[in-house]
């Protein structure tokens, strides 16, 4: 591990990475902590904060150009900006459920989901973790353990669907 190719990126990048990795750990501690107390409310706010800069920032990393300045990627800041909108408005509307569904799904989507692609060969946070000469082999194991993570916290954390009443 190496933190070089990171220090060397250029500054969105570098915003980008910090606060989308403090988000990943700050969100995770938010997920199984207790719901709407004082200190949930504060954390919720930074880290509201930090999915927004993180998404910010990644309007600027151009470095893969498939339609103009921008990838697939992109469409990720989108699915922030509107996470984010979703949720707070949910929650000021004291839609508690609805609420909790718009952030759980940000962090599993937004962060883990898109955090997955990073570590593809040739990326960057690929080398900061493998080294530049890694290859497939390290991506090959730690995507589908990123998948499967996100997975079972998908399965864990999402409500279950109500189901209607029995029919005969």
């Amino acid at each position: 591990m190496s933190l070089t190719p990171l220090l060397a990126a250029p500054l969105a990048v570098q915003i980008h990475a910090i606060t989308a990795i403090a988000a990943v750990l700050l969100g995770a501690a938010i997920l199984f902590r207790r719901k709407g107390t004082p200190v949930h409310m504060l954390l919720g706010r930074i880290w509201a904060l930090l999915m927004f800069t993180t998404a910010t920032a990644a309007i600027f990393i151009n470095e893969i150009r498939l339609v103009g300045p921008f990838s697939p990627i992109h469409l990720f800041v989108l699915m922030t900006y509107y996470g984010l909108w979703e949720g707070i408005r949910e929650i000021r509307r004291g839609n508690v459920e609805a609420h909790q569904a718009a952030m759980k799904s940000l962090y599993l989507g937004a962060l883990l989901l898109a955090g997955a692609f990073t570590l593809l060969p040739d990326r960057r946070m690929n080398q900061v973790l493998f080294g530049p000469d890694a290859g497939w082999t390290p991506s090959l194991i730690a995507i589908p353990l990123v998948l499967a993570v996100t997975g079972l916290l998908w399965w864990r954390l999402m409500p279950r669907r109500r189901r209607g009443p029995a029919t005969s």
